[in-house]
């Protein structure tokens, strides 16, 4: 079966075959570095990742770009309000960004440019000039170089949208001049006092790029001018998405991307996010709660990347439960006396495999998952599983893991889990039990459930729910 995926820019599903056999050159857009990322970017990129992953079970080399987006007018806000040098604001931001990705078990990408970069910066000032060489861009009074859209047929194309929809010849303020159309985009923006110490040098005076020629110019730099996929959220399509092809493709002639793929946005307990209805979540937020990165991963993965996700926490239980019963198949196969090598190897077959060639229809790849450890779970309990048929199953769990980022990690227990079994064992010492009682049951809260045995506190997840 070949791999299938919706492409936003046809609104079909296609069989995707990279331009290069064996070979695809992936780009992601990444974070803007101005605060911590929240669970609806990590949706975006769980779903990057899931694709990476699949691609190389599949045998291709990947060759991925995530950008770090560390100026425009939220990190420069927050560094002057602060009273913090650019860079300085932004480098915490980043780190926890990179802490992030290896808590939700999410592959570093090859390459992880920063629009401030020298060379990027250079680049970006290049392709302008190319733009405005070539009639596709402008100068305004102020020294902002805008594109005009007019210059380029395809404007709208991934969107669905005629340009001429746009509220075409209307006056916009902006800083005190105009564009020459209303749809027309930034991509250079002029210095004004705003942006303190934040500039940088061009042959249209002092300023910044636009956020658009940040990955154009980057994307192209380091993949070269046709990328095979570019993903992002919904949101990223108008007008992020829009203008980078066509700014990339009026300074290469060339066609930028071959394959475009979105995910749905997430909304919490049937919300949209929002710090004013309290239901705005970073992964630290979620694991102070005493809920895993594992978990927090199977939560944002197990509904397929075109699909609304409803993050609830009934849910993040569910992902809980569900990772629990893999857990506890594993280790019933671990622990099945071991015989020959290659004796009676079960044929597990890629059904698993071919859901996710299927524009990642990651529900009935789980579908697969379960019905196996049900299926052997009642030949195990039976007693008819044989060694060799469980090393089989072992290999194809593994393969499995390799793509869904689901193994076990030994003894792992959230930081907040550990914090209160300390608290509870210094409680205990000082013969505190009406303590250490309370602090059992916030432990339980969490999900895990503590004894004392004579070797001391033992941890356990909580049991599932359900059948």
């Amino acid at each position: 079966m070949p791999l299938r995926f919706f492409n936003t820019l046809t609104r079909q599903v296609e069989d995707f075959m990279p331009r290069e056999a064996g070979k695809v050159r992936l780009y992601t857009c990444g974070p803007t570095v101005y605060n911590f990322a929240h669970i609806g970017n990590f949706r975006a990129y769980i779903f990057e990742d899931l694709l990476q992953r699949h691609l190389e079970y599949r045998g291709l080399k990947v060759d991925r770009v995530m950008n770090l987006t560390d100026v425009d007018d939220k990190t420069i806000r927050g560094c002057r309000a602060c009273g913090m040098a650019l860079a300085d604001f932004t480098a915490p931001f980043k780190k926890a960004f990179f802490e992030d990705l290896d808590t939700l078990r999410i592959k570093r990408a090859d390459h992880f440019p920063e629009a401030t970069a020298p060379e990027h910066i250079t680049r970006m000032i290049g392709m302008i000039s190319t733009l405005i060489e070539k009639g596709h861009a402008y100068r305004a009074e102020d020294g902002s170089v805008y594109f005009r859209i007019r210059s380029f047929a395809d404007y709208g194309k991934l969107a669905h949208f005629n340009p001429e929809e746009l509220r075409d010849g209307v006056r916009v303020r902006n800083d005190e001049y105009e564009k020459e159309n209303v749809g027309d985009f930034a991509l250079w923006k002029a210095w004004d006092e705003a942006d303190g110490d934040v500039g940088w040098e061009s042959p249209w005076g002092r300023g910044r790029p636009g956020w658009h020629i940040e990955c154009s110019a980057m994307a192209t730099g380091i993949l070269g001018p046709e990328l095979d996929i570019h993903c992002g959220g919904e949101d990223n399509i108008f007008p992020h998405h829009e203008a980078e092809i066509a700014q990339s493709e009026c300074v290469t002639g060339k066609k930028f991307v071959r394959l475009w793929m979105h995910c749905r946005h997430l909304q919490v307990e049937g919300s949209k996010m929002a710090k004013s209805a309290g239901n705005f979540f970073t992964l630290r937020d979620l694991m102070e709660k005493g809920w895993s990165g594992r978990e927090v991963r199977y939560a944002l993965i197990s509904v397929k990347y075109r699909e609304p996700l409803n993050f609830t926490f009934e849910g993040l239980a569910a992902a809980r439960s569900a990772l629990q019963r893999l857990d506890e198949w594993t280790t019933r196969l671990q622990e099945l006396p071991k015989g020959a090598s290659g004796e009676n190897l079960m044929e597990t077959g890629d059904a698993f495999g071919e859901a996710l060639d299927d524009d990642l229809n990651i529900s009935a790849a789980l579908a697969v998952i379960f019905d196996m450890i049900r299926t052997t779970n009642r030949r195990m309990d039976e007693g008819t599983l044989t060694p060799g048929e469980a090393i089989s199953l072992l290999k194809w769990v593994k393969g499995v893991n390799a793509v869904l980022g689901f193994e076990a990690e030994a003894g792992a227990v959230p930081a907040v889990v550990g914090e209160l079994l300390a608290r509870r064992a210094e409680a205990r010492a000082a013969k505190e039990w009406k303590l250490s009682d309370t602090i059992r049951d916030e432990i339980l809260a969490t999900g895990w459930i503590v004894k004392d045995t004579k070797e001391g506190q033992k941890l356990t997840p909580a049991p599932r729910g359900g059948a």
